[in-house]
């Protein structure tokens, strides 16, 4: 066992080095940019002692007391061999991570573990020459490591006085390598974070790590204030209000962001709202908003709607879209609301608000509706109907993800036309923008190969733009209020802690007689479902914290990249890190950060919009108070399109 022992500590030390080596290789110009190797290897030496210390451990412990056994040596043998290849694993799986995701392995892969079937198509469909290349590499060292591992011979016995005290000399080692520290706090990510960059500070971790520190760290998921600090109840609810523009002292003390908005559109009747959510449809793509030129569609909507030229998602996952633009809550370090289980009955959402008005709600999606928790989400909170792959009739497309984005919109066009006068809001929810880059053939005139985001991109956008040439022509069209945005940017990366410029968004709101205008302000996905309220001549009640930006303007911008907040009023981009000092930019797009003195005042502003979301969500103050939620059908029991 101590030769098993000392054998997995030399090979996992070297493995780890190697395979962090390669990646700086591969990322040279920004870790060069960010100060070059040494700080990588220095840090990457403490979290991989760490990491080999936790899963030596046991046997290194056991190995003086219980190594002289035949049967002992064996099962230290195959452990070892066991955590070498989950070692090996998931440093072969970091390079494809790093390309969708920009950082190592972390929550998101053990979530998408939930999803077997979309995520081995995708992987399948999309990336197949890495997945059989990594399998292969895999194998070989699997083969390696068995011979080192795979016959362990039992060590000489030591005498009765050597075995307990090697013993303790071993724990002493272990929980020195595993605290990584002598000071009062053990090593974790921030202990070896070395540069604004925040993909390159994983790389000073190793993807095990990094996978099981994410697991542990969802006992934070409650609560922001474990990761940046404290601040008293009253001064949040006052920061939050005022930056709001809502009265304080509220009306309702339990509810202190529940407040009156009266529409400032009057209309003969409430019109009917639909929300397209494009998937992953960042900015970047749009020549209008400074990218390339790959919506012309999209762009030809915004010259005849009204278009904020500086919008920016909450986030970069889909679910924290649906968050922002569903329920205008403000994004935290947890999972988005719609996962986390106390916001599953009763938290406010705009289908249960128009419910009471007497909307009917529904959520269209071309894939299934249960993928990150959606469906049980969404029966949750006052829509009434899903309508998902299952019940799309002969669909033009299937992919991995699900019915390409003209059979959705299919699907919204022949529901808007059955409405009849009853009103209606309608979630819509593309799925073909995703990896493996899936559509349908001969829509498009494709550059290079077809399976790429740039051409899965044109294809998004040519089916937007053949729904909305139905839509002018429906009886719908003078009804209804339409918004077209993205839930959040594709491959959200950079040399930054938070990449502003991946966060960018189009959004456009047209139909039922709203004006053209170009809108330069700075707004947030949380000012658009309160704007949509007045639009189509709603007056109401409700909690969110967002602007009607048909009255006032935000002035600001929140983004959460994973556990890294970002702030920005204007010009100025106030970071919030884990158990870091707060640090303020001068930014200015597309993507320069001139660091400037942090700004007290700003940085208590940031750090209230960082805490009252998770007090929201723990108190149960995010709702229609005094309103039980009317009951809902179940999945099983939803009405189908």
């Amino acid at each position: 066992m101590r030769h098993s022992t000392l054998i997995f500590v030399v090979a996992a030390f070297a493995l780890l080095t190697l395979s962090r080596l390669a990646l700086a290789a591969w990322q040279w110009k920004r870790v060069r940019n960010a100060g070059g190797l040494l700080p990588l290897l220095l840090g990457g030496l403490r979290i991989d002692a760490h990491q080999i210390a936790v899963l030596a451990a046991l046997p290194a412990f056991l190995s003086p007391l219980l190594g002289h056994f035949p049967i002992a040596a064996t099962i230290a043998g195959y452990w070892y061999l066991i955590a070498f290849i989950l070692l090996a694993f998931l440093e072969v799986a970091t390079p494809p991570f790093i390309l969708e995701y920009d950082t190592r392995p972390n929550r998101l892969f053990v979530e998408y573990l939930k999803h077997p079937r979309e995520v081995s198509g995708m992987l399948w469909r999309g990336y197949k020459a890495a997945l059989v290349g990594g399998f292969g590499g895999l194998a070989l060292i699997g083969w390696g490591a068995f011979a080192l591992f795979g016959h362990a011979q039992p060590d000489p016995q030591l005498s009765w006085w050597q075995m307990p005290l090697a013993s303790l000399v071993i724990l002493a080692v272990v929980i020195l390598m595993i605290r990584g520290t002598l000071g009062h706090r053990p090593i974790n990510p921030s202990s070896v974070a070395y540069s604004s960059d925040g993909m390159l500070n994983t790389l000073a971790l190793n993807s095990l790590y990094n996978v099981f520190y994410a697991i542990y760290s969802m006992k934070n998921e409650k609560s922001a204030s474990a990761l940046y600090g404290g601040m008293d109840e009253t001064k949040m609810h006052d920061l939050v209000l005022a930056q709001s523009g809502l009265p304080n002292p509220p009306a309702n003390a339990e509810y202190p962001s529940l407040h009156s908005q009266p529409a400032t559109r009057k209309t003969p009747r409430p019109l009917n709202l639909v929300i397209i959510l494009e998937e992953s449809l960042g900015a970047q793509y749009s020549a209008g908003l400074g990218g390339e030129n790959l919506t012309p569609e999209l762009d030809a909507l915004a010259s005849e709607a009204w278009t904020f030229t500086r919008a920016y998602a909450t986030g970069t996952r889909s679910v924290r879209g649906l968050e922002a633009v569903v329920t205008g809550f403000l994004p935290t370090p947890a999972q988005a609301v719609l996962k986390l289980p106390r916001s599953q009955r009763g938290f406010f959402s705009l289908a249960d608000l128009l419910g009471r008005h007497g909307y009917h709600s529904r959520f269209i999606y071309g894939g299934e509706s249960h993928f990150d928790n959606m469906k049980g989400f969404f029966l949750g909170n006052g829509f009434k109907q899903i309508v998902d792959r299952a019940d799309f009739v002969d669909p033009a497309f299937v992919g991995t993800w699900g019915a390409s984005d003209e059979d959705m919109f299919n699907q919204l066009d022949r529901l808007l036309r059955e409405d009849g006068d009853k009103p209606t809001f309608t979630l819509a929810f593309s799925v073909s923008n995703h990896s493996p880059w899936e559509y349908p053939a001969g829509r498009i005139q494709t550059d290079g190969n077809p399976a790429t985001v740039e051409n899965t991109v044109r294809y998004a956008d040519w089916a937007l733009g053949r729904f909305f040439e139905r839509a002018k022509a429906s009886p719908y069209w003078e009804n209804t209020v339409f918004l077209v945005a993205a839930d959040h940017d594709s491959r959200v990366f950079g040399a930054s802690l938070v990449p502003v410029r991946h966060f960018h968004i189009p959004a456009v709101i047209l139909g039922a007689g709203i004006e053209a205008r170009r809108d330069d302000r700075l707004i947030s996905q949380i000012d658009l479902p309160p704007t949509l309220l007045s639009l189509i001549g709603v007056d109401t009640e409700h909690p969110m914290i967002g602007h009607d930006l048909t009255r006032s303007t935000p002035g600001r911008a929140i983004m959460q990249y994973d556990n890294t907040y970002g702030y920005l009023k204007e010009n100025d981009l106030l970071v919030l890190a884990p158990n870091k000092t707060p640090v303020q930019y001068r930014y200015t797009a597309p993507e320069d950060y001139a660091p400037v003195p942090l700004n007290p005042e700003l940085a208590t502003e940031a750090l209230a919009h960082a805490l009252w979301p998770s007090w929201a969500y723990r108190e149960g103050r995010y709702a229609l108070p005094g309103l039980v939620p009317e009951q809902t059908p179940s999945p099983s029991q939803a009405p189908a399109g």
